[in-house]
C-alpha cells in the first residue's frame, strides 16, 4: 500500500492554525510544563506519550479542572489493565459540565430539535436549575453514591438533565434508546441492577408515534431493584400507577449540590454491542471521562463557548455521552431526536443549518447515503457556520471525503475519527492544525500511544497491522460490571499482547503520521496470506449504484480451503445478473487485489446490524460455520433478526 506522497484534500490556513486552541495549548504547555515549542502537532504528540504525567497535568491546568482534594501524583500505577489515575483526588463531572451557568446564564446550553426541525433552547440557568432540583429529589429517594440510575430515553433534554443529576449525587448513569426492545434493555440493565428508571411513554420517528408503555411495564416487572420509576410524557399520556412525574421532580428551584467523589469513581456504564453474548457492561470513571473529553473536545475538536456541537446519535450509543460532554467546554450542544432521513435524506443538514452548528458529526453511512441519493448540501442549505464535518461508526471511504469536499465546501475540515465504546473517546481522528488526506484519519490523539503491530508485537509503518495502544488512557474502563476477578476485561483487550491494549481493528499508520482503518481484525479476510479489512471491500463495492449495502465474510474450511462470499443488498430496481457480478469482481480486482475477488456473490434481503448500526460480520460468519442461531448471536442486539434467517438457511444448504 503506497501512502508516500499524495496531495492533501484540505490544509488549514496559517490563520486557522494560529487561532486553534491546540496551538495556544502547545505554547502554554511549552512555557509551563516542558512541552516542545516547535515542531507542531507531531512534536506535541510525541511529548504527550513520552511524558504522560506532564501532559495530563498540563491538560488539567489548562482546562482548570477543580480538584476538591489534591492528587498525590498523576499516575499511581501505569500497568494495564489497572492503571491508577490521580490517586487521592476528588471532583465531580457534573460540576464541570455546568460551570458555564455562572457567567452565561441566559445563553443556550442545549438546542433541542425534533422532526419539525425547529430548535428549542434550554439555557444554562434552566439546565442548572433542573439538575439541582432533580439531584435533590434523587437524594430524597435514597439514591446514594455508587447506586445505578437508568434511562430508557430518546435524545431529549430530560436525558441530559437525568445524567447530570445522577453524576451530581455520585450515582452511576446507564441508558438505552427506546427503539431497543425489552430483551435488549434487560440484557443490559439487569446486569447493573438500577434503583431508578427514567422512561418515556413513547417516541416519534419517521413521522410516526411509537408507543412504548408495554415495554416499560415489562422493564418494571423484570427489574426488581427499582425503587422509583419516573415518567416523561413525550406522547402526552398520564403517568402509570406508581410512577413519579418528571415535571413534579424538576419543579424546585435548588442550586445543584455536587458530591465530591474519587477520580476513579464510576460515572456511567456503557455496553458493547453484545452480538454473541451478554453485552459487556463497561464502567468508566468520573475523572477519567472528564479529562479525556476535555482533551478530545477542547483541543482535538477545537470546541469552546462560541460553538454549537451537533452529532447525530441516540442514547444507546457512546457518541451521545460524548456529545453531552460538549458542555464541559462551555459549548452549546444540539440534541436531535428523530429519523436521520425524515422527511428526506437531507434531514441532518437541515438540522445543522437551523441550529447554526459549527461542528457537525454523523456516520460514514449517512454521508454515503446522501451521496447515493443525490443530496446537495451546499446548494440546498446555508451551512456557512459549519467549520467541520466529523464521521465515525465505520471508516469514511475516499469517495465520502471527496463528496463532502465537493458538495459542502472546498475549505471544509473533514474529520474521520475512530475510537470505541470501550474508551468512550477517539484513538485517532481530528486535529485542527494538520492536513486532511483522502481516506485517512489525521493523526493519533494526544496522550494516546497508538501503533500498528504485527503478530510478534513489532511496530509497523505503511503496513497493515493490529491497532494497539501501549500506554494507559484515563477513560479506559476501570472495570466491567460483574467481572470480580477482571478476567473478562483482560480477555477482551490484553490477551494477545500482555500489558498492551489490542482493540481488534486493522490499521495502517502511515509514514506521514496519519492513520487508515481497515475494519475489524476479528473478521479479517486472509487470502493466501494477504490480509485485508472488510471496510476496503465495502468502499469499492458500494460505489456501484446498484449495490445498496454489502457484507463480506471469509471462512476457513475444514479441508484447509477458504470460502469468501460477498452478500449484496441491491438498490430498488437493480438485478444481480452476470453483468453486475462481473463489474463487482472487476472493481475489486482492479482497485484492491485479485486475491480478494469473492468466490460467490449472493443477493440478500438485507444486511443485519447491531442496534448502533454496525454490520455484524462475526455472528454471520459463525452462522455460516454451522453454529446454531441462538449460540451465534444475541438476538436482542440485532436491528432486524429476521434477516439472519437467510444466512442460517444458506448454512444448512451448504452443510
Amino acid at each position: 500500500m503506497s501512502t508516500a506522497h499524495p496531495q492533501p484534500l484540505w490544509q488549514p490556513t496559517d490563520e486557522r492554525i494560529a487561532r486553534a486552541r491546540i496551538t495556544r495549548f502547545q505554547a502554554w504547555a511549552a512555557e509551563h510544563h516542558g512541552a516542545p515549542a516547535e515542531g507542531g502537532y507531531p512534536a506535541l504528540h510525541q511529548w504527550s506519550v513520552a511524558e504522560p504525567e506532564d501532559f495530563w497535568t498540563a491538560v488539567t491546568r489548562w482546562f482548570d479542572v477543580r480538584f476538591s482534594t489534591p492528587y498525590a501524583r498523576v499516575l499511581g500505577d501505569r500497568a494495564m489493565p489497572g492503571a491508577e489515575w490521580f490517586p487521592g483526588a476528588t471532583l465531580n463531572y457534573a460540576e464541570h459540565a455546568l460551570r458555564a451557568a455562572a457567567d452565561r446564564a441566559d445563553e443556550p446550553a442545549l438546542l433541542y430539535v425534533d422532526e419539525t426541525h425547529e430548535p428549542r433552547p434550554v439555557t444554562w440557568a434552566e439546565l442548572s436549575r433542573q439538575v439541582g432540583a432533580l439531584a435533590a429529589r434523587l437524594r430524597d429517594l435514597g439514591v446514594r453514591p455508587g447506586d445505578r440510575v437508568s434511562g430508557y430515553l430518546p435524545n431529549i433534554p430530560e436525558a441530559v438533565v437525568a445524567l447530570l443529576a445522577t453524576a451530581a449525587v455520585g450515582a452511576v448513569w446507564t441508558s438505552c434508546a427506546p427503539d431497543f426492545g425489552a430483551r435488549s434493555v434487560l440484557d443490559r440493565f439487569q446486569q447493573v441492577e438500577p434503583v431508578v428508571l427514567f422512561t418515556v411513554d413513547g417516541y416519534r420517528y419517521g413521522g410516526k408515534e411509537h408507543d412504548r408503555r408495554e415495554t416499560v411495564a415489562e422493564l418494571r416487572r423484570e427489574l426488581p431493584t427499582l425503587r422509583a420509576v419516573v415518567h416523561i410524557p413525550l406522547l402526552g399520556t398520564d403517568a402509570p400507577e406508581g410512577a413519579l412525574d418528571w415535571a413534579e421532580l424538576t419543579a424546585g428551584d435548588t442550586e445543584p449540590v455536587f458530591e465530591q467523589v474519587p477520580f476513579d469513581h464510576p460515572l456511567w456504564v456503557l455496553y458493547s454491542s453484545g452480538t454473541t453474548g451478554l453485552p459487556k457492561a463497561i464502567v468508566q470513571s468520573q475523572g477519567g471521562i472528564l479529562v479525556e473529553h476535555l482533551k478530545q473536545l477542547g483541543l482535538h475538536c477545537d470546541l469552546g463557548p462560541e460553538d454549537r456541537f451537533f452529532w447525530y446519535t441516540s442514547t444507546g450509543w457512546m457518541m451521545w455521552n460524548f456529545l453531552v460532554s460538549g458542555l464541559l467546554t462551555g459549548t452549546t450542544i444540539v440534541l436531535y431526536d428523530g429519523s436521520p432521513g425524515y422527511p428526506d435524506t437531507g434531514a441532518q443538514w437541515r438540522v445543522a443549518e437551523r441550529t447554526g452548528t459549527t461542528l457537525y458529526g454523523t456516520s460514514a453511512a449517512y454521508v454515503m447515503a446522501c451521496r447515493k441519493a443525490g443530496v446537495h448540501p451546499a446548494r440546498d442549505f446555508d451551512l456557512s457556520t459549519v467549520q467541520c464535518v466529523a464521521t465515525t461508526g465505520s471508516p469514511l471511504p475516499p469517495d465520502g471525503f471527496r463528496w463532502l469536499h465537493d458538495e459542502v465546501r472546498d475549505d471544509l475540515w473533514i474529520a474521520s475519527v475512530s475510537g470505541g465504546t470501550d474508551v468512550c473517546s477517539c484513538f485517532a481522528g481530528a486535529v485542527p492544525t494538520l492536513p486532511v488526506y483522502t481516506g485517512e484519519l489525521q493523526a493519533p490523539g494526544l496522550g494516546t500511544d497508538l501503533q500498528s503491530w504485527d503478530p510478534s508485537g513489532e511496530p509497523l509503518v505503511d503496513e497493515v497491522g493490529e491497532l494497539v495502544v501501549t500506554n494507559p488512557m484515563p477513560s479506559m474502563p476501570i472495570r466491567f460490571w460483574n467481572d470480580p476477578d477482571g478476567s473478562r476485561y483482560r480477555e477482551s483487550y490484553f490477551d494477545t499482547y500482555p500489558g498492551v491494549w489490542r482493540h481488534g481493528d486493522w490499521i495502517t499508520v502511515t509514514s506521514r503520521g496519519s492513520v487508515i482503518i481497515h475494519g475489524r481484525s476479528d473478521s479479517t479476510l486472509n487470502r493466501q496470506g494477504v490480509r485485508m479489512g472488510s471496510a476496503d471491500i465495502y468502499e469499492v463495492v458500494e460505489r456501484l449504484p446498484e449495490i445498496k449495502e454489502s457484507l463480506v465474510i471469509g471462512i476457513e474450511q475444514p479441508d484447509g480451503g477458504y470460502w469468501m462470499p460477498l452478500f449484496v443488498h441491491l438498490a430498488p430496481g437493480a438485478t444481480l445478473d452476470d453483468a453486475l457480478r462481473d463489474r463487482v469482481k472487476k472493481a475489486i480486482r482492479e482497485q484492491l487485489s485479485p486475491r480478494h475477488v469473492p468466490d460467490e456473490i449472493i443477493e440478500v434481503p438485507g444486511v443485519p446490524h447491531t442496534l448502533t448500526g454496525k454490520r455484524i460480520e462475526v455472528p454471520v460468519k459463525r452462522l455460516l460455520q454451522g453454529t446454531p442461531l441462538e449460540k451465534a448471536v444475541n438476538p436482542g442486539s440485532i436491528d432486524d433478526l429476521t434477516l439472519l434467517g437467510f444466512y442460517e438457511q444458506l448454512a444448512r444448504k451448504r452443510a
